[in-house]
């Protein structure tokens, strides 16, 4: 073989080996989850599920404490969000969220040592109102979190502020474009649509306003129809975006057959279409309030604060912390629920 083959083939085998370096090399595990024929099979590496355990690893709960008791109101001033509780549960409460969300600072991440029960923290205006809305979570959208629940543990695991949190992009102003703009498109490297040449912001669309999440239209062309292509690339984005937050493929939701049709979906396409609608609640209702709360250095380069998506709770699984039930170790953290009324008017749309 003359030198310049060698060298030929040296180089198809080197490209041919970057090529497939970034495959998933057996063994994989996989799990039929519908219709046989259709694909609908989830496919697990079990190197990858060995190397991020520790991330879905959830902490020991603290040790339980006697039910009875002077209420925590008879102790402490300003309890606003925990007043129902004793001094035992509160404190042991208290105790847990300075581990879940503030671990090196402590209680000072709050508080202000010399006085515990001013306000003078935005963090602790931030920490009241997140607790309203673990308490809401856990008692009125069971839809998507079933009876596992939430804790604050869920989302920071550790971190002040959660990882797997959103900001808006700033438009770009691309040279050479007739417009001027890419209007939110095919900009390389964006991690939020797995780099794919789609739409970069499938959040603000979709989990912060609620615009239709539909590929094709319900009605003949032309009459009624608006869902156009870049209606449909955004809403690939999302979808990606939900496949790379759960680390599960499209069959986890969809029958490849009938991507559309819900009577042949998954029952998890169901607890998806409450899992949209309540971080669409916890962003409007519960975290962009605190924009005007939250310090400029905190904001997002448009002036934005930092929003939930799927990744924030799930952070790579289907369940998040693989479905460990931590909420229910936790009282403090349980919700009331609301009447059957005012939750059918919200599951509707309506509320």
């Amino acid at each position: 073989m003359s030198p310049n083959r060698n060298i030929l083939v040296a180089l198809l085998v080197s490209g041919a080996t970057l090529l497939l370096a970034g495959c998933e090399h057996p063994p994989v595990a996989h799990e039929q989850i519908g219709y046989r024929g259709t694909g609908m099979e989830r496919i697990v590496n079990p190197r990858t599920v060995a190397a991020n355990a520790a991330l879905h690893e959830a902490p020991e709960a603290a040790p339980a404490v006697p039910a009875d008791g002077p209420k925590a109101t008879l102790l402490y001033k300003n309890l606003q969000v925990l007043g129902d509780l004793n001094v035992a549960e509160f404190n042991r409460t208290m105790a847990a969220m300075t581990q879940w969300v503030a671990p090196e600072q402590g209680c000072a991440h709050c508080h202000n040592p010399a006085n515990f029960a001013e306000d003078s923290k935005y963090t602790k205006v931030v920490a009241r109102r997140m607790i309203q809305m673990t308490r809401q979570i856990n008692g009125n959208w069971q839809d998507h979190v079933k009876e596992t629940g939430v804790t604050c543990y869920t989302c920071h695991r550790g971190h002040n502020i959660p990882e797997k949190s959103w900001f808006a992009e700033r438009e770009v102003a691309t040279e050479g474009r007739l417009l001027g703009n890419n209007f939110g498109q095919n900009r390389a490297g964006m991690a939020s649509v797995a780099n794919a040449s789609l739409p970069y912001d499938p959040y603000t669309p979709y989990l912060l306003k609620a615009n239709e999440i539909r590929v094709a239209g319900t009605t003949a062309l032309p009459t009624g129809n608006k869902t156009s292509i870049k209606d449909a690339e955004a809403t690939h984005g999302l979808m990606i975006h939900m496949s790379d937050a759960l680390g599960v493929g499209c069959t986890w939701c969809h029958n490849t057959r009938a991507m559309a049709e819900w009577s042949q979906s998954t029952p998890q396409r169901v607890q998806a279409w409450f899992g949209i609608r309540m971080v669409r609640e916890i962003n409007n209702e519960y975290i962009v309030p605190l924009t005007a709360v939250t310090p400029p250095d905190h904001l997002g380069p448009t002036g934005d604060i930092a929003k939930a998506n799927c990744a924030t709770c799930h952070q790579g699984a289907n369940k998040p912390l693989n479905g460990a039930a931590m909420a229910k170790h936790y009282p403090a953290l349980a919700g009331a629920a609301k009447p059957a009324d005012t939750l059918a008017e919200r599951k509707a749309g309506k509320n």
